[in-house]
Formats: structure tokens, C-alpha cells, sequence
């Protein structure tokens, strides 16, 4: 019996161990096939689990005049420690004209330490991917990320007229008190082709997309040392039905708030999110 309950204890110890944590940054590099248009570009993933599901944000750069800005989702079956990661969509990028996005899914596993360096935490594995145009093959091929505790993502940003010409219009504030915010926006009424972008504190989160039945669809994450996040839609164009509106569903926690924006040549929509503590929360000194 006693061996039993040793055994036992064995298990869950080694189970909770194998249990790993894998939110935050982790970083690497990809090697492309020749004929790519970045022999070797840098990779970035921000991650955030929630239970088994992953949510979170791509991105791949060269500098900061080359890159490309996804979200992805996926999940982590913490009994075999796999990770899986799906690139579901390009928020925005500025590369060359020739150039194609890539969008990749990964096969990770986690590991730590390894050679003099027993600390170190990597993710390791296989992606695959389709080209965002649907008919260009991305070859697939290896990668070995690392943690790290701050982003090396620094675009250089030239604001569009467009932001930094007309009138940002206060539409409502809305107070929260969970660390991720999920927005998506429809066109509201008749679809007649309106294209928005977003910007989150002046960074670009969407850029001209166009709204429909099917959500446009961002995940804000709430910077903790910058309790006010603004947000901004853009009406890139009027559409057939001036002006450019959209219907904005926020849901934050178990709280959802429906807002309907619009844009057009004198104004943008602003929104702003003030986080708040949780009620009970542990005070920090």
C-alpha cells in the first residue's frame, strides 16, 4: 500500500512538472527556401492560455520597415505537453510588392535547459503554412523559439492622414477589470462595402479591411502599466451608403457592450477602455 501511494505521489509530481507555463514571449528565427523574399526573418509570439486554448499574436519581421502582424489561436494538451498554434489572420503588414505573407501553423513541444545552459525555456517543433494569396506554397520547415521577457517588435509607424487629420470622436468609455478584451466588428445594416482600420494607442491593429457578416476581429490585451487603452476606427472609405458605420461588440470577462461607430472625411470613432482592478483583488506594494 505504502509503495502504492509513493508511486502515486511520483506521478502527480511528475505530471505537475510536465505542466508547463507557456504564456509570454517566446522568439526565434525562420529560415526561408531560395527564391524567398527574407532569407532569414525573425519570429515573435505572444502567447496567452486560458485552460487548454491558446490565443495570441504573431509577428514576423526583417527591421522595422518589413513585417507582418497575425492573430492565431490553438491549444495545449498539458498531459503530452503539445502545442498547437494556427495563424487565423493577417491584422496588417508592410512588405515588399512582391512579396506574400505566409500564413503558418506549428507543432510545438516544450523544453528546458539544455547544453551549459539549464534555465533556458524553448519551444520546438515544425510549421507548415499557405500563402495569405491562396495559391503561393510556403515551404515548411523547423524552428526553435525561446522565452524572453520583452518584445524586440519596434515598426516604424508613419500615421496615415487619415488618424492624425480628423477628429477623434469620444464614442464611450468603458471600465474593465479583465487583462484581455476580445472586439469584433460588422458592417452595421446593409453591407455596401465599408473598409476600416483600427489603431490601439496609435499602433495599427487592422488596416483596411472590409466589414461584412463575418467579423473583423481583434484581441486587445490591456497593458497593466497603462490602465487607459484608445482605441480608433478609421472609415478608410465611405462606402455606397455614407457614411462609414460598424457595429462594435466588445467582450470583456463575462461583460458585453454593443456599439455601433461611425466615420467619414471630418472624424474617426474612439473608444476608451480604463481598466480597473477586480473587486477583492490582492493589493501590491
Amino acid at each position: 500500500m505504502r509503495r502504492s501511494l509513493i508511486f502515486y505521489s511520483f506521478f502527480l509530481l511528475c505530471t505537475a512538472a510536465g505542466a508547463q507555463d507557456i504564456n509570454g514571449i517566446w522568439k526565434g528565427k525562420l529560415v526561408m527556401a531560395p527564391g524567398g523574399c527574407f532569407p532569414v526573418y525573425n519570429i515573435e509570439l505572444q502567447i496567452q492560455v486560458a485552460g487548454t486554448k491558446i490565443t495570441g499574436t504573431a509577428y514576423h519581421f526583417s527591421d522595422s520597415l518589413n513585417y507582418v502582424r497575425e492573430n492565431f489561436e490553438g491549444t495545449h494538451k498539458k498531459d503530452s505537453n503539445q502545442i498547437s498554434i494556427q495563424e487565423n489572420g493577417i491584422i496588417t503588414f508592410k512588405i515588399k510588392e512582391e512579396c506574400v505573407p505566409c500564413i503558418k501553423n506549428y507543432k510545438l513541444t516544450y523544453h528546458k535547459g539544455g547544453g551549459n545552459v539549464v534555465s533556458e525555456e524553448q519551444l520546438r517543433g515544425s510549421w507548415t503554412g499557405k500563402a495569405s494569396d491562396g495559391k503561393t506554397a510556403c515551404d515548411p520547415g523547423t524552428i526553435v523559439l525561446t522565452r524572453f521577457d520583452r518584445s524586440s517588435f519596434k515598426p516604424d509607424i508613419k500615421l496615415p492622414p487619415s488618424l492624425t487629420k480628423r477628429k477623434a470622436e469620444l464614442v464611450k468609455e468603458i471600465k474593465v477589470d479583465t487583462g484581455t478584451i476580445k472586439i469584433d466588428f460588422y458592417d452595421n445594416g446593409t453591407i455596401d462595402g465599408d473598409t476600416i482600420s483600427v489603431y490601439v494607442n496609435n499602433m495599427p491593429s487592422v488596416s483596411n479591411k472590409r466589414l461584412t457578416t463575418k467579423p473583423v476581429s481583434i484581441t486587445l490585451k490591456i497593458d497593466l502599466k497603462r490602465t487607459e487603452q484608445e482605441l480608433i476606427m478609421v472609415g478608410e472609405n465611405l462606402g455606397s451608403i455614407p457614411p462609414n458605420t460598424a457595429l462594435m461588440i466588445v467582450t470583456a470577462g463575462d461583460k458585453r457592450y454593443q456599439l455601433y461607430l461611425t466615420s467619414d472625411e471630418q472624424k474617426n470613432a474612439m473608444v476608451r477602455f480604463i481598466y480597473e482592478k477586480p473587486a477583492g483583488s490582492a493589493k501590491t506594494q
